[in-house]
């Protein structure tokens, strides 16, 4: 799937500037609209390294009310949360129906990191792909927004970012060990990317691969894609709300005549009664 995303996807500064103001205006309202139908909405947000998340994140929460969102990063499990099913922590963070959540690294650290870096064993990484499914169904279900991104970059663009990132004083603290072990380990990333796309990719619950080598292009494509998404959901609730109202206001429909006989049977029972 990887290898047919178009990276050359990009956005002018014109097209830009007009864009991302218009759907983050739009996103501040719907997000009031949200908390008046009590729509939750959970944003996951994986991808590389040095993808441009943060940028994303930052342009996503400018506008926001953050009364009503949450960022959730990453980090390893404490003591306390490995005591219990890795979904558990996640359980206990997601949005209170009204509002959103944005997971910065989410559930699917458990075929991801704990993969690739071999923290976890292969049975029960694996056992992850069903146990995800069956509590994104759960949350759809529920009548939840959920919606899954991976920023996708080249391998090229994130050597490209690391120098950049190396020559910045402010900004060099940010390419750890880690980091540098995953760059050389891009090809073994994919390959579980490529496993993690295809087996919890679902009509309820479907991925959203972003072009991500050029910024603007991704932000965009970021928020027009949640805006398009809360949208679609507050459209059907409307609707659904109309119909039942229409189903209620309609008159009842007048009883048939009753037939001669069962006329008959209806005195006959007036006179037994009596």
């Amino acid at each position: 799937m990887l290898e047919t995303v178009d990276l050359k996807k990009n956005l002018s500064k014109t097209a830009y500037a007009k864009q991302m103001p218009a759907l983050q205006e739009k996103l501040r309202k719907l997000q009031y609209e949200a908390k008046e139908k009590g729509l939750a909405v959970t944003i996951c947000l994986e991808g590389w390294d040095l993808g441009g998340k943060g940028h994303l994140i930052k342009k996503l929460t400018e506008k926001l009310d953050p009364r009503l969102f949450r960022i959730r990063p990453g980090s390893p499990p404490s003591p306390l949360e490995q005591r219990y099913h890795f979904l558990w922590r996640y359980q206990m963070a997601l949005p209170n129906y009204g509002e959103m959540t944005l997971f910065d690294h989410s559930w699917y650290g458990r075929v991801l990191v704990e993969r690739c870096d071999k923290l976890t064993r292969k049975k029960h990484w694996r056992e992850g792909y069903q146990q995800i499914n069956e509590f994104e169904r759960w949350l759809t279900d529920d009548r939840q927004v959920l919606l899954k991104f991976w920023l996708h970059i080249s391998k090229a663009e994130q050597k490209k970012r690391f120098r950049e990132t190396l020559d910045d004083p402010l900004l060099r603290w940010k390419i750890t060990k880690e980091y540098r072990r995953h760059h050389r380990q891009y090809n073994r990333w994919v390959d579980a990317v490529e496993e993690m796309l295809a087996k919890t990719d679902s009509p309820n619950a479907p991925w959203t691969v972003i072009e991500g080598n050029d910024l603007r292009w991704a932000r965009v494509r970021f928020l027009r894609t949640i805006v398009n998404a809360v949208e679609t959901e507050l459209a059907r609730r409307s609707a659904s709300a109309a119909d039942k109202t229409d189903s209620h206001s309609k008159p009842h429909p007048e009883r048939p005549p009753m037939t001669k006989r069962a006329a008959a049977r209806a005195r006959s029972a007036e006179v037994a009664h009596a």
